[in-house]
């Protein structure tokens, strides 16, 4: 045995052992979360448990990167525990999460991305069955994306919260990646049509406009209904999509990131119907209609800087006679600050829904 094989047997011999230790340890976690699981049930009584607290998992995964040291990176460390959480959840309740489908969207990464693998992804049809799907309890939890950087806000989804009483209880955003997707052995010059969502075809227009101009483009209700069609076609026939999408369909990825804006993103509501306490870093969302009257607006957004409340997004809706406002800020709906500025809108107000207040995006 040459000298290296011997100090490559050594530190071999040494990742054999802490893999023992990690894997005695997870399932210690499994265990405990077992036990938790146990404990609520004994002192709920005849009232449904909650599993899953976003605030107590925000927290957990807040301290994982704070007190991580390295090599890995912060956020690395922190989607390994996501998914430890989210394995331990499951042995208490399989979490069911509707998400805006098909398959292979950007929609079903977030929901991924946010409670892991273990949980069972539902798609649904339109943004309106997710919401139905949720108030019902046929799901425990929804993900529906709200706005994208270079899009803006989601109207449709401004007008679900009208009409259903579910809250706000986490957000999630996503990079969004987008790649010229071919059948394998398909040539970049025999490209004759190109489907895709709207949006993202509006996102690589100009990529677009000086490679393919005279190429059609054919608009889909999703980027992962795009891909379908492109394989089902076949030769000549193209996709605009993710790595998801890609992946399911199995389709050439191409062309890597052609979106206009590199920085580009979608940033994703967490939808359900409990209550949820502070994590210490939160948002909270409201509805506010107000009298489309001279100096509504500055009404609207007074007592915030009066209160030293930070805004994060404030968006316009108009309604008859009315104007209706979507405002993010800074902040929990059980601090005083925010508290006493809510009790001053509605003062001014025709109409004030508080949405939810939950942890800001840790991923």
């Amino acid at each position: 045995m040459s000298e290296q094989e011997k100090e490559l047997r050594i530190l071999r011999d040494q990742i054999d052992t802490i893999d023992g230790q990690l894997h005695e340890l997870l399932n210690r976690r499994a265990r405990c979360a077992q036990s938790v699981a146990e404990v609520k049930q004994k002192y709920q009584g005849d009232v449904s448990p909650v599993f899953y607290r976003p605030e107590r998992e925000a927290q957990v995964l807040r301290a994982v990167m704070e007190r991580n040291e390295g090599p890995l990176a912060d956020k690395e460390v922190a989607r390994l525990f996501r998914e430890i959480m989210s394995v331990c959840l499951a042995l208490e309740e399989p979490m069911r999460v509707a998400f805006l489908g098909p398959e292979g969207t950007f929609t079903q990464l977030a929901a991924m991305k946010h409670f892991g693998h273990s949980a069972r992804h539902l798609p649904m049809q339109s943004l309106k069955d997710v919401f139905r799907e949720v108030q019902s309890g046929a799901a425990h939890y929804g993900v529906v994306p709200i706005e994208n950087s270079t899009e803006g806000v989601v109207s449709h989804t401004l007008d679900l919260f009208k009409q259903f009483d579910l809250k706000i209880c986490g957000e999630v955003e996503v990079p969004v990646h987008l790649h010229l997707l071919l059948n394998r052995g398909d040539s970049l010059d025999g490209i004759r049509k190109i489907y895709s969502h709207q949006q993202s075809l509006a996102q690589s227009r100009c990529w677009l406009d000086v490679r393919y101009p005279d190429i059609e483009k054919v608009a889909v209700s999703s980027n992962a209904e795009a891909a379908r069609l492109a394989a089902k076609e076949g030769k000549g026939c193209a996709a605009i999509a993710g790595d998801m999408a890609a992946d399911l369909y199995d389709l050439d990825a191409a062309v890597k990131n052609i979106e206009d804006q590199i920085d580009n993103s979608t940033r994703f509501l967490i939808i359900g119907d409990q209550y949820v306490g502070p994590s210490g870093d939160d948002k909270t969302s409201i509805l506010i209609s107000v009298p489309d009257t001279p100096g509504a607006l500055y009404q609207l957004l007074e007592p915030f800087h009066r209160y030293g409340v930070s805004l994060t997004r404030v968006e316009t809706r108009s309604a008859s006679k009315n104007s209706l406002f979507y405002i993010d800020f800074v902040g929990h709906n059980s601090d005083p600050v925010v508290q006493n500025a809510l009790q001053d809108l509605i003062k001014n107000s025709i109409e004030l829904k508080v949405l939810g207040s939950y942890p800001s995006a840790v991923l």
